[in-house]
């Protein structure tokens, strides 16, 4: 039962574990076992318990909770009631309307498409993960790396839409198949888009209506925890989606929870979000505020996640996101900014750092909105990474241009350098960019099928070469050729083909390469981890740079050749005189490539770029090599380049993807599209060390 401290708490907007008051609880009072309710519903006539035992009335008095007095909260103890029961609220609102709603507070919910909530034990589940969260920590000067993925999707028992008896997999059984997957292609981090409850599968989990309850399509929240503990006991961490911008306006949901808009704005131009058919929630409500920042800590608490990625936090920022003039409403000073949203957000991040110092807190902010990756005591929102927006919109805007239109859009290429250390920058190419007509990332790329799936190879190395952290969605790691179809899994029929196979292992060899070299991520966010050798070859469309790690020797040239044209005598200028070997090379037969290769070369003292020295290469058509350059070898040292070892224990399913659409060549060039406007530089803010969030 909430105490006077809880309450007062809960409605000064500072009780950020009000999810251990509110909802239901087993519990024994009085040496009777039972389980408390207790739900927040300020402007209710009438809260009654409605269920199995009382045929879903709840009407009666011995179904009633009893409102606490000089409170909004409603809770009563019910003997007899255990887990596994189904529950609404019966509420009479201040109209007299009377409505059913699941708990907001509910740690579990019926199987879609049945709304009801279903009392659940949480507590108890023995986690085997204290190895990995002891050496957690921040990945400012480590590796990051993250396979993005659709539960529902990535891998099918059966098509769920268009098969009788289709089933998805459980938390559990999705474990033995995705575990051995990424740790075999040198993933970090799994990021889960929202697994909170939501009633439509097309939604993909960003319109919520259980907060607090993991999704039941996939089994039970202890099943959940399961999954996360075996991902973290293979070392990979666990990244969700997470979504305090909007929620669903379902009927059982939180719209008009207690007859009035309780979690929502009550005025409609701050509440509704048009583009979405959702609501906002309403930031200045200290209540709402418990609610949601309980809910962030939550899902650290209860699930162990590691981070999470704030979803729509552009649509939280601006009163102005995606309405006319007529759908929205200034501030109080007459500006566009929502003052309460980033009050909300710097008091979240704030928080959590505060419990969790080694969080991953990311937003996706597609403005150049400044200092979001900033110290909250500096103005800033207090995350600690931002999706690069900019460098995704633009990149995926070169690379669908034909080869004789990317001369004229070089700029694509380059100009992202100039905002990359204005935030802590995640270079994301996500579920958002290859599905509604958007194509798959291999289909994006111009020319012949072989063209495409070297134009792929490219595109990820210059990802994970190009200074920030990484994500990728699935099926990106072996070109999915059909963009994503969010209803069924995977192609992973594609395998069966060659190009698909050496695809996945050069993806696999790629990011082995990236957790082995320091300099492509121990000065991710420092000016010093960067230098371009050239950026202006646009009329060969060739860029070459260096990636540094913090010690002298540690440094890598990197040089991408865009067209699909050889390029003999290429000359580059290098820091420093010696012999460089091939480090990584996008065109090595095991990865689908030509076989040609670079080698080893030594510099001549020619001046080039400004440097004294200078090495002559052979640049092969669309292709990516990496160059290191070579140390003295004692007598009995073993070559160090990279071995391919093949990826096994691949998860097979069904699909409808048709075989002749993998074998057949697409000869055809993309026709040159108009070149997006590349996002504006935000003012440069030094990294946010984690002591200096933690307020």
């Amino acid at each position: 039962m909430p105490s006077p401290e809880d309450i007062y708490l809960f409605h000064e907007g500072t009780h950020y574990r009000s999810y251990r008051m509110l909802g239901a609880h087993t519990a024994v009072e009085e040496g009777v076992p039972g389980v408390r309710f207790t739900v927040w519903a300020p402007q209710a006539r009438y809260v009654g318990l409605a269920c199995d035992h009382n045929s879903w009335d709840g009407s009666g008095e011995e179904d009633s909770l009893y409102k606490i007095p000089d409170s909004a909260f409603w809770t009563r103890f019910f003997p007899g009631i255990s887990p596994g029961t189904f529950y609404k609220y019966r509420i009479v609102g201040p109209d007299g309307s009377s409505f059913l709603k699941a708990d907001p507070y509910g740690y579990q919910a019926e199987v879609r498409p049945a709304t009801a909530s279903v009392v659940t034990e949480i507590d108890g589940y023995q986690w085997g993960d204290a190895a990995w969260r002891r050496k957690n920590k921040a990945p400012y000067n480590k590796p990051l790396n993250i396979y993005e993925m659709h539960l529902a999707t990535w891998r099918q028992k059966e098509n769920i839409h268009n098969k009788e008896g289709g089933e998805l997999y459980s938390y559990t059984e999705i474990a033995d198949l995705l575990i051995p997957y990424l740790v075999e292609l040198g993933y970090t981090h799994v990021e889960f888009m929202p697994l909170a409850e939501h009633p439509y599968d097309l939604s993909w989990g960003y319109q919520g209506t259980g907060y607090y309850a993991a999704t039941s399509r996939f089994g039970h929240p202890q099943e959940l925890m399961y999954l996360i503990d075996r991902l973290h006991q293979a070392n990979i961490g666990v990244i969700l989606d997470w979504v305090p911008a909007h929620f669903a306006k379902d009927d059982p949901g939180l719209r008009l929870f207690d007859g009035t808009p309780c979690f929502e704005y009550g005025d409609p131009l701050l509440a509704e979000k048009p583009g979405w058919g959702t609501l906002s929630f309403d930031f200045g409500k200290p209540e709402v505020v418990s609610f949601l920042i309980s809910n962030a800590l939550f899902w650290y608490d209860v699930y162990h996640i590691d981070g999470m990625r704030v979803d729509a936090v552009t649509s939280m920022l601006r009163l102005d996101f995606e309405k006319q003039e007529h759908q929205y409403r200034r501030n109080v000073n007459g500006g566009f900014e929502n003052l309460e949203a980033i009050a909300f957000l710097q008091t979240l991040n704030t928080v959590v750092f505060q419990y969790y110092p080694h969080a991953l807190m990311m937003a996706e902010e597609s403005s150049a909105w400044p200092g979001v990756t900033a110290p909250v005591h500096d103005g800033g929102l207090g995350f600690n990474y931002k999706w690069n927006m900019g460098w995704m919109n633009d990149t995926l805007a070169y690379i669908e241009k034909d080869f004789s239109a990317r001369p004229y859009h070089h700029n694509l290429l380059t100009f992202p350098i100039a905002y990359a250390y204005s935030e802590n920058f995640t270079l994301p190419l996500s579920h958002d960019e290859v599905v509604h007509g958007k194509r798959s990332l291999l289909n994006k790329m111009p020319g012949s099928y072989e063209q495409k799936f070297a134009g792929l190879r490219l595109l990820l190395g210059y990802q994970i070469t190009s200074p920030g952290k990484k994500l990728l969605f699935m099926g990106g790691e072996f070109g999915q050729f059909i963009e994503w179809k969010d209803q069924e899994q995977l192609d992973w029929l594609l395998l069966d083909y060659e190009s698909h196979r050496k695809m996945l292992a050069y993806t696999a060899a790629l990011n082995k390469f990236y957790l082995e070299e320091k300099a492509l991520w121990e000065q991710d966010h420092s000016f010093e981890g960067y230098q371009w050798i050239s950026a202006d070859d646009n009329e060969q469309s060739v860029i070459s740079y260096i990636r540094k790690g913090k010690k002298a020797g540690d440094l890598l040239i990197v040089v991408i050749n865009f067209q699909p044209v050889e390029r003999p005598h290429y000359r580059i200028g290098v820091p420093k005189g010696g012999t460089y070997e091939e480090a990584f090379n996008s065109e090595r037969t095991e990865f689908g490539g030509s076989g040609a290769s670079t080698g080893t070369v030594k510099t001549q003292k020619l001046e080039m770029h400004g440097q004294l020295n200078s090495l002559e290469l052979t640049l092969a058509p669309l292709s990516m090599v990496v160059l290191k350059k070579s140390g003295r070898k004692r007598k009995g040292d073993e070559d160090e380049s990279i071995t391919v070892e093949p990826v096994t224990e691949l998860p097979k399913g069904k699909t409808k993807t048709a075989r002749a659409k993998a074998k057949k060549a697409d000869n055809t060039a993309d026709k040159p599209s108009k070149a997006e406007a590349p996002a504006k530089a935000a003012p440069r803010k030094r990294k946010p060390k984690t002591e200096e969030i933690q307020q």
